[in-house]
């Protein structure tokens, strides 16, 4: 969440920002959180007093004891007594500020960097890379991106491929769980094992160091990293345990360093992990969730960075270039969007997607978004940096990124690759598969 430094000292580039990411009463929202805040500052400080005082005074009860003047001892523990429940009342007032506080500022999302663009929603996103075309920021948006391949040939989607060869049952995913729950078999179930080996390796190959996290978190993780308190029906919740499946491993990744304070010298971190990721997509419906479009259950790697504040954006810069090697060495189209203000994500101040070209569906297929959080996360995280030089501590800056999701991946794999003979495998899964050809 916003700190209260940067909402009280920066107060319109705090609305400013808001107002860029389409936030609804950004001004009335921060002008409220500033004023608990003055109502949590005053009840500290006629609390701090009123405790003050009566230390005094309790101070002279002993003295006029000791003195013989027990009337007048009277008097002073009579005045004391009416200031500790003078105290018990402030303490509870400024208790009652500070939930107030946090339930305000859990409300209010971050704010965006400079550079991320205006706009209100997908068609407004900036196409910043391809491998089709050069692009040009600010002018080529997705609502007038024209470099979309063109294949004469027919072909078949993923899910038809899937079953003519064999390599996903959807329907007995049905049978066993329900939709959005898909059973992979035979070359299926091993091109789901070729791609998470891969990622997995080039991951470690780039300094990652690789972690097998749980499945399922408590709710101080789900709030650490943003996923709480609002987006609780996204989630999966064991409610007899009070416990969430995981919608992606930045959750149980990123809270390893939940009240933590890390040395300089230990930055930036680099933490990778592969899990099965759980998303109820509530009112899901219709062709784009068609096949592996859009899953319940999935698999995925992710990438996440602890870093200092003034090496985040260098780090962000090399987690986007390791996402794109990922997609050149598939050999798959792709292009990388910075993502407008009003598409962006309640967390992050700056993001990119990675999208690949499906052939058979004639869309663009998200595959990746790689953030920078800045301080938000971190703030809820208690997770900071103590300083080399005066060891001094502050807010850390957190990132992630999927490197990445496979659904969608292999979907693209099956519809850009079909021949007439099968399915042609990329180079790089071909040791990881132990055949070139699907068929």
């Amino acid at each position: 969440m916003l700190t209260l430094k940067l909402i009280t000292e920066d107060t319109e580039r705090v609305i400013k920002g808001l107002e860029k990411k389409h936030f609804d009463g950004a001004k009335a929202a921060i002008e409220e959180v500033i004023a608990t805040d003055k109502k949590r500052r005053q009840a500290q400080t006629e609390l701090d007093q009123n405790l003050s005082q009566a230390k005094k005074l309790a101070a002279e009860i002993g003295l006029l004891m000791k003195q013989g003047k027990r009337d007048e001892a009277e008097e002073v523990k009579a005045k004391v007594a009416t200031l500790k429940e003078t105290s018990k009342n402030l303490e509870q007032q400024k208790e009652e500020a500070e939930n107030e506080l946090t339930r305000l500022l859990c409300q209010i999302p971050n704010i965006p960097y400079d550079n991320v663009p205006e706009g209100t929603c997908a068609e407004d996103n900036w196409v910043v890379k391809s491998n089709l075309k050069e692009c040009v920021e600010g002018k080529d948006t997705v609502g007038n991106w024209d470099a979309n391949p063109i294949v004469e040939s027919a072909r078949l989607p993923h899910w038809e491929l899937a079953k003519k060869y064999n390599l996903i049952d959807f329907d007995l995913g049905v049978k066993i769980t329900g939709a959005g729950f898909p059973v992979y078999r035979g070359k299926g179930a091993r091109l789901q094992r070729a791609l998470i080996n891969f990622f997995l390796d080039e991951a470690r190959a780039a300094g990652y160091e690789e972690i097998m996290p749980p499945t399922v978190v408590n709710a101080a993780s789900g709030y650490g990293t943003g996923q709480l308190p609002d987006k609780e029906g996204q989630m999966y919740h064991c409610e007899v345990d009070d416990l969430y499946l995981i919608p992606t491993a930045e959750v149980p990744v990123t809270n390893i360093y939940r009240d933590v304070i890390i040395d300089e010298k230990d930055l930036p971190i680099k933490n990778c992990a592969y899990t099965q990721c759980f998303r109820r997509e509530a009112g899901s419906y219709g062709k784009d969730v068609r096949g592996l479009n859009r899953l319940h259950e999935f698999s995925k790697i992710e990438i996440v960075r602890i870093d200092t504040p003034e090496h985040s954006q260098e780090s962000h810069r090399e987690m986007l270039a390791h996402v794109e090697s990922l997609l050149q060495k598939l050999e798959l189209p792709y292009r990388i969007l910075r993502l407008c203000g009003g598409d962006q994500s309640f967390t992050s101040a700056i993001c990119y997607d990675f999208e690949v070209w499906s052939e058979a569906q004639k869309r663009w297929l998200e595959v990746s978004s790689v953030s920078n959080f800045d301080t938000y996360q971190a703030n809820r995280l208690k997770c900071r940096i103590r300083r080399s030089a005066d060891k001094k501590t502050e807010l850390a800056h957190t990132l992630n990124g999927s490197a990445l999701a496979l659904p969608r991946i292999v979907a693209a794999i099956l519809e850009n690759n079909q021949t007439e003979s099968g399915i042609r495998v990329p180079k790089v899964l071909v040791p990881y598969m132990g055949c070139e050809v699907i068929d």
